[in-house]
């Protein structure tokens, strides 16, 4: 768990673009604004403490699939997991940037390690971690784009089936219908939203701005105290 007494500093991250030097008002509206991003974003620093981490980053952590926080440090809940991790980010304190993928029996996960500071540079050294973005079927901006095409329920349960890869057959399996009906919807998806084939919907999906489901949200925190609240 974090330590609730371990005040987060973030100006020391942030002050070259204008935050830190406003004061605190700018500071906790751009950490409001990183809980809006569509992939978990997390800031470590020069010891390899967790500096920030926006409220997917903590999701992501206190469900423990794949990472988790200890002692204020990132690691993995395997022993490989934790060296690539650390591997990770060593070399991204020498200024070189990193991918690592880590895959379980059902869940795969990717962290992309970038350097803030350059080695040469007399800044704290930092790095900053950004995770996997969401699948398409969890971006609330689909539902939000079947509402403004004024998709049915289930024309809209079928583009969210799609959105998922799954085949017509299955998509008919797990509504409990035939798979006529689904061709049937899926025409009526193409008319609505104006596009002449399921590979050029999923590509207008794909590209839709990624919006974070307020309900996943977790409960405020004062920036950025990063205690774990359920999520």
């Amino acid at each position: 768990m974090w330590q609730a007494n371990e005040t987060i500093s973030t100006r020391s991250h942030f002050s070259a673009a204008g935050f830190g030097a406003q004061g605190g008002l700018e500071q906790a509206l751009l950490l409001r604004v990183l809980d809006e991003v569509d992939y978990g974003v997390l800031v470590i620093d020069g010891q390899g403490r967790l500096r920030h981490a926006n409220h997917l980053a903590r999701h992501e952590m206190i469900s423990a699939r794949l990472i988790m926080n200890h002692g204020n440090t990132l690691l993995g809940v395997t022993t490989d997991f934790t060296v690539q991790i650390q591997q990770a980010l060593e070399q991204a304190l020498r200024g070189q940037r990193r991918l690592v993928s880590l895959r379980s029996a059902s869940r795969e996960l990717s962290l992309a390690f970038i350097p803030l500071s350059h080695p040469l540079e007399t800044d704290e050294p930092s790095v900053l971690v950004l995770l996997s973005r969401q699948s398409a079927c969890e971006n609330l901006a689909v539902r939000m784009f079947a509402r403004s095409q004024n998709l049915s329920p289930s024309e809209e349960s079928v583009l969210m089936g799609l959105c998922r890869g799954l085949s017509i057959p299955d998509i008919a399996a797990e509504h409990g219908v035939v798979q006529s009906t689904v061709r049937s919807q899926i025409k009526a998806l193409r008319e609505k939203t104006g596009c002449p084939s399921i590979r050029l919907m999923m590509q207008r999906v794909n590209s839709l701005p990624p919006v974070v489901p307020a309900l996943r949200i977790v409960s405020p925190m004062p920036h950025n105290a990063m205690e774990f609240a359920q999520p």
